[in-house]
């Protein structure tokens, strides 16, 4: 027979899928012991607390219920002081589901989720994730959750291909652990991309700061050809030329060291020390004035945004090599 589910969750945070995924997570559990429980779901400003004393009280028959409470940062204090009554005494076979974005704006609100933990509720923290090396640690975290592996390098294709939607990210990753019998590589991603991987702002950064005309041309211009946002490609050129002005003015040395210091994931510091050789501090200067001057052109200056972002591949190309005669 299985174990009765526990009566009191906080989900705590606001990172939909997590959210989410807390909410499917509580209702399994509830099902596991009482495969008729049902799920009913409603925001706390839309109830008064007699509505949600019916929600929460016993039926005849202990019916396996889980209520969820949305939005409980916006609880009035007869809906908090309700929640609260009902989380010291639950009724049987009711879970109590309590999703809190951590704020609110009167104090009883704010209070909620100290109290409900007081009250040895059970907590998910879904707090968003905003910190590339988050979204890294995410799709590693993935990649277990579907009972597989993925490597630093494929972690890092996954996430310059798909971007920061988290659920295309775990639905990338569940795929690729599936197709690849639960080992993902750089090539698998690349593979199961069609190639889209190739032609991201980051790929086409990556050949500018390094010096390669004729490759990073290849990739701007194919980029464009599939629609990649211009504000994309801006943004990564800035990216890769402010990684390198960080990296290199920490001094050089062990990738891991500076990784720790800079807070940044130490397959990244180990690409721009290699990028930051063919750079000077006067370069990377001149450089991100160049990106600076672009982000405003592909936000609406520049008549053509596609000859903007062309002539800032090759700016950054002529800076690169200028530094190294000079």
């Amino acid at each position: 027979m299985n174990s009765a589910p526990a009566s009191l969750h906080l989900v705590l945070g606001d990172e939909e899928l997590l959210v989410e995924r807390a909410v499917s997570e509580s209702l399994a559990a509830a099902r596991r012991a009482d495969p008729e429980a049902e799920l009913r779901r409603s925001k706390v400003s839309d109830l008064t607390p007699p509505e949600l004393d019916e929600m929460l009280s016993p039926s005849l028959f202990a019916e396996g219920r889980v209520i969820a409470l949305d939005s409980a940062q916006d609880a009035s204090k007869e809906i908090a002081e309700a929640v609260l009554r009902h989380a010291r005494a639950p009724a049987e076979g009711v879970v109590l589901v309590v999703l809190h974005n951590g704020g609110g704006r009167a104090k009883h609100a704010k209070e909620l989720p100290g109290e409900l933990r007081g009250m040895g509720a059970a907590v998910t923290e879904c707090n968003r994730i905003t910190r590339p090396a988050e979204r890294e640690s995410f799709v590693r975290a993935e990649a277990t959750r579907a009972g597989g592996r993925i490597d630093s390098a494929a972690v890092s294709a996954l996430v310059e291909t798909v971007g920061n939607d988290l659920r295309e990210l775990s639905s990338s990753v569940s795929q690729l652990v599936a197709d690849t019998d639960g080992k993902v590589d750089e090539a698998a991603v690349r593979r199961y991309h069609q190639g889209k991987a190739e032609v991201t702002g980051f790929v086409v950064a990556e050949k500018a700061v390094m010096g390669d005309r004729a490759g990073a041309l290849e990739a701007l211009r194919w980029a464009l050809q599939l629609g990649v946002p211009h504000v994309l490609i801006a943004d990564a050129l800035a990216d890769a030329v402010r990684t390198i002005g960080r990296v290199a003015s920490a001094g050089g040395g062990d990738q891991y060291r500076l990784a720790r210091e800079l807070g940044m994931p130490a397959w990244k510091v180990k690409k721009a020390l290699s990028q930051a050789r063919g750079w000077n501090a006067a370069g990377v200067a001149e450089a991100m004035q160049l990106v600076a001057s672009l982000n405003g052109q592909v936000k609406g200056q520049a008549a053509d945004a596609d000859y903007a972002l062309e002539r800032a591949v090759l700016g950054l190309i002529a800076t690169r090599s200028s530094r190294n005669q000079g």
